[in-house]
């Protein structure tokens, strides 16, 4: 019986003085090199190193401030707005869930396209230029399915959100019920 050895993920310690240390290399590292670790597809962690508090997601989040502010952005202003207006709403939990699946039916869909392109011979994964000329060769066909995939994702979406308000009807009915049967038989 053959055991795998689990490769340890990458610990990375942030100092006070706001620099990243990679524990793995014995090296000071940048947000770049940061950001090339997730291209590469690594695990890692952050961690303060005084308190040991796990700061991936900040991380994170600064390295999309970044690229948000140097580069073209993938954000909207109007698409930034409504994601903040979810935060502390009580759907905040399915909209995050509903972004991570979108995300991935869109990684999913660049996954098959690569690997359609390595059946064909072409070892390269789609470049953004092949990935454009794709799209105005195959738009009308792939805006039907994003377009009838997005229709399919908003109606599971309401669905969620109809049976959520039954459900909340239901739950907060039978206090109104008990409350007026008892000032009834008063």
């Amino acid at each position: 019986m053959t055991s795998a050895k689990k490769i340890p993920e990458r610990l990375i310690k942030k100092y006070p003085n706001r620099r990243l240390y990679d524990t793995q290399t014995s090296s000071y590292i940048t947000l770049s090199d940061v950001k090339q670790l997730v291209r590469d597809n690594e695990a890692f962690t952050v961690n303060d190193a005084k308190t040991g508090e796990d700061l991936t997601r900040s991380i994170l989040l600064q390295i999309i401030l970044e690229e948000e502010a140097s580069s073209t952005p993938m954000f909207s202003v109007p698409a930034l707005a409504e994601i903040i207006r979810y935060y502390g709403h009580e759907m905040q939990g399915m909209m995050s869930a509903y972004l991570e699946k979108n995300i991935q039916a869109f990684i999913d869909i660049q996954n098959r396209l690569n690997e359609s392109s390595k059946e064909l011979g072409d070892d390269k994964p789609l470049n953004p230029e092949i990935w454009s000329q794709f799209m105005n060769v195959q738009g009308p066909m792939m805006q039907g399915m994003m377009s009838n995939y997005i229709e399919q994702s908003k109606n599971l979406f309401v669905q969620m959100q109809e049976q959520m308000q039954t459900q909340s009807q239901n739950m907060f009915g039978g206090f109104a019920l008990s409350a007026t049967a008892e000032q009834n038989g008063k």
